[in-house]
């Protein structure tokens, strides 16, 4: 079965542990974030309840649009307020109410202390300033080592992230540099100053198969020198299960199941999720068939229907589906939350043990 093939990578030697806190680093509850499009409320993301412990790597996957990006912008506060509005009833990382602080007190927490690994490296670096010069200016700017000190520690972070001749690298710019090689020096800003938390944005995302697996090892070793915790939004499964603890699906805006990596692939609750599941495709398929996919298209995030989001995609679905939004809920371990009537207590879908 893929699921049990997907499940089997992640209990392997290479996947990490978290830490043991009581008090998770980042708790964030009822997060939404809309646009107004066109005098139209767009809703993209909604009701988001996340929680991340210290050494912990969470993973966020689903399809394109799902609201997993704008969720990572948000918790880092780079949702512009002139296009978009963000709400939440409470977003605290390590002890601190980030809803209460000042854009100047937000900067000095971005980069410092939440590192953020963006989409699309290539875009995301300065093309007019060479690569040591973009990863000094973070070193200097949070921790304040002079000049000559922050290169010598790019160096450093270069060679650690795995950049061949890293010290001859400093003053080379973006496009002399590989994807694979963008994206290492794109960890490296991120890591720069120790942060206790990391935002991946699809860190390999356009990669090669031998890269993309560089690039996970590389995140793996980060947790685990450091403690360092990873939110990793992916669309690839495989990438979840070979890296995270726990996996949060989300589709249209909202979170539909949380559970530890081996929960989600043996155990998954939530028809989203098994379709996700077996849209991957296997070495085993037969060839000139069709590859398993999920019917229709997910909602207009401008009129979202009043019941499940997924039932007009779900071939479970029941009038009660339309009729009435589920709520997240606890599926005999506290730790496996869906979002699903069909696969609740009182259910009529059958889920094997």
């Amino acid at each position: 079965m893929q699921a049990d093939a997907i499940a089997g990578a992640a209990k392997g030697p290479g996947a990490p542990s978290p830490g043991s806190d009581a008090a998770p680093l980042l708790r964030v509850r009822n997060l939404s974030v809309s646009f107004t499009v066109d005098r139209r409320r767009l809703v993209a993301v909604d009701g988001v309840d996340l929680d991340v412990a210290r050494g912990e790597v969470l993973g966020i996957v689903g399809e394109s649009g799902s609201g997993k990006s704008i969720t990572m912008l948000a918790l880092a506060r780079l949702v512009s307020s002139a296009t978009g509005h963000v709400s939440a009833d409470e977003i605290r990382f390590g002890g601190e109410d980030l809803l209460a602080r000042s854009e100047t007190q937000m900067q000095r927490i971005r980069g410092r202390r939440i590192g953020f690994v963006f989409q699309n490296p290539l875009s995301s670096l300065n093309p007019l300033l060479s690569i040591g010069e973009q990863i000094s200016e973070t070193i200097i700017r949070h921790m304040g080592l002079p000049r000559r000190a922050a290169r010598a520690r790019t160096a450093e972070l270069l060679d650690r992230v795995g950049i061949p001749g890293a010290r001859a690298r400093l003053d080379d710019y973006p496009h002399q540099f590989s994807g694979g090689m963008r994206q290492r020096v794109m960890i490296a800003m991120a890591i720069a100053c120790d942060p206790e938390i990391i935002l991946a944005d699809e860190p390999t995302t356009a990669l090669d198969v031998t890269i993309q697996a560089q690039i996970l090892d590389l995140l793996r070793s980060i947790v685990a020198q450091s403690g360092t915790a990873i939110i990793l939004v992916t669309h690839d499964l495989g990438v979840a299960a070979g890296l995270c603890h726990r996996v949060s699906v989300m589709y249209a805006g909202q979170v539909v199941e949380t559970a530890p990596v081996d929960a989600i692939f043996e155990r998954p609750l939530m028809p989203y999720t098994w379709g996700l599941i077996d849209s991957i495709p296997r070495f085993d398929h037969k060839l000139g068939s069709a590859l398993p996919m999920l019917p229709g298209v997910p909602p207009d995030p401008m009129q979202l229907p009043a019941g499940c989001r997924f039932a007009e995609r779900c071939a479970h679905a029941r009038a009660r589906c339309t009729e009435a939004a589920p709520r997240l809920t606890p599926r005999g371990a506290p730790t496996h939350v869906a979002r699903c009537f069909g696969t609740d207590a009182d259910g009529w879908l059958e889920v094997e043990a």
